[in-house]
């Protein structure tokens, strides 16, 4: 009886310790990275309506423009450099890329922040700096206002999409790897094509729930091109190192230039989708999987 009070008692104190930790690292955190962003970010876009100003990373391809536009989406990890890099990559194809930080101000390498940083950023929030963002490309000359899509990775594909039932404006939506909206009722107020990318290794996303999409995207009659990469595990689609070596990487980041070729800078300037009053919500069963996913699963290849 000794014995087993003592291991309880042990295990117990584990528990205390890990539960204060927790708060105490994320708060750490906060503090040795309060200034991560400003290495990455290159505008500040006015907030509108009185909103805040919203920090972005913008890259622009050679030429004279005005240039299809697309709006990137960082990881539940914030604005970091393999964004960036995404970004310049994606602009030495003809486009204009913006990269916002949706965290307003926070980013991370530390998952249990990273849980955090979604929990406590309002949908509402991230729409209205998206916004911001939006109107703020409809001001600038070398962007053409009449094609601009949105892309995202993991939380920010999930975003991309949440973004898209708000702004019936959009050229089209890509999402790598983001939580599918299975509703066809809702998919129906989608503006334009979609593109989804997913691996059939993660265990964030179901198969199952990637293939309702692709039946509710179907049934609402939004051109789609949805897409499972045999034995890819979330956030598959890494950096530009990965995706220049080529394999799934090179041939998902491909597929994304022929649907954007297609789908963005010979898109229709007519939109077929209506903004609604879209309440997303937090899924929590999501987010745990995707912890374990980054932690201790398949996504756990990064390196952070």
């Amino acid at each position: 009886m000794k014995t087993f009070k003592r291991i309880l008692l042990g295990l117990l104190a584990v528990l205390a310790i890990l539960i204060l930790f927790l708060p105490l690292s994320i708060f750490a955190d906060s503090l040795l990275g309060a200034n991560r962003l400003d290495a990455l970010v290159n505008t500040i876009v006015p907030g509108l309506n009185g909103g805040p100003d919203v920090r972005a990373y913008v890259a622009k391809p050679e030429g004279d423009g005005p240039f299809p536009t697309v709006i990137m989406i960082h990881e539940f990890y914030g604005l970091r450099e393999s964004i960036v890099g995404k970004a310049d990559l994606l602009a030495q194809e003809g486009y204009l890329v913006i990269a916002p930080d949706t965290f307003r101000g926070s980013t991370t390498s530390w998952i249990p922040r990273a849980i955090y940083q979604v929990i406590s950023t309002k949908p509402e929030n991230v729409n209205a700096d998206l916004d911001s963002i939006y109107a703020w490309l409809e001001t600038q000359t070398d962007v053409d206002a009449k094609r601009i899509a949105i892309a995202g990775f993991c939380y920010g594909g999930r975003t991309s999409l949440v973004y898209s039932l708000h702004n019936n404006k959009l050229a089209s939506t890509v999402i790598f790897y983001g939580s599918p909206e299975i509703d066809p009722e809702v998919l129906k107020a989608l503006p334009g094509p979609v593109l989804g990318i997913f691996g059939s290794a993660d265990q964030s996303i179901a198969v199952e729930d990637v293939n309702l999409f692709d039946e509710a995207l179907t049934t609402a009659n939004i051109p789609h091109e949805i897409t499972i990469y045999d034995g890819q595990p979330h956030a598959f689609v890494e950096d530009v190192e990965g995706i220049k070596a080529g394999g799934a990487q090179g041939e998902a980041w491909d597929q994304m230039l022929v649907f954007l070729e297609k789908n963005l800078k010979n898109a229709s300037s007519s939109r077929m989708g209506q903004s609604i009053a879209y309440e997303d919500t937090f899924n929590w069963e999501y987010y745990a999987m995707l912890v374990y996913e980054h932690a201790f699963g398949t996504a756990s290849h990064q390196q952070h």
